[in-house]
């Protein structure tokens, strides 16, 4: 279910891409999964069209949804894709880290200033 909290300083597109995103990283929405039209999410959310386009093109964007023309709009397997991509190098990093002799607190609060400080690589 998604709710737009009017009064949140938070824009409403990024407050439905926020939702959606969550949902679908935990397979509440699974992949396959067709979402409503555009149009129709906007009447039943009480939002502009292009808000809730907006949306979708940033879910798109970041490999959680994808777009098959007339068809509508579904949630791509790229998500799970990147959920797995990041669970290797995450055990590729636990092995750097035991190489090293680095505790796992430390290692935890490396992993946190990356992720604060946007040092995370990117493709």
């Amino acid at each position: 279910m998604i709710v737009i909290d009017s009064a949140s300083p938070v824009p409403p597109f990024e407050q439905l891409r926020a939702q959606l995103a969550r949902q679908i990283q935990d397979r509440t929405l699974a992949v396959g999964t067709q979402l409503p039209t555009i149009r129709r999410l906007a009447a039943d959310l009480g939002l502009a069209v292009n808000t809730v386009g907006r949306a979708y093109r940033a879910l798109e964007e970041a490999g959680l949804i994808e777009t098959r023309g007339r068809a509508g709009s579904f949630v791509s397997a790229a998500g799970e894709q990147g959920r797995e991509r990041a669970r290797r190098a995450a055990a590729e990093y636990a092995a750097v880290i035991a190489s090293v002799g680095i505790d796992t607190p430390e290692a935890v609060r490396i992993v946190q200033a990356a992720l604060a400080n946007g040092s995370a690589a990117t493709p």
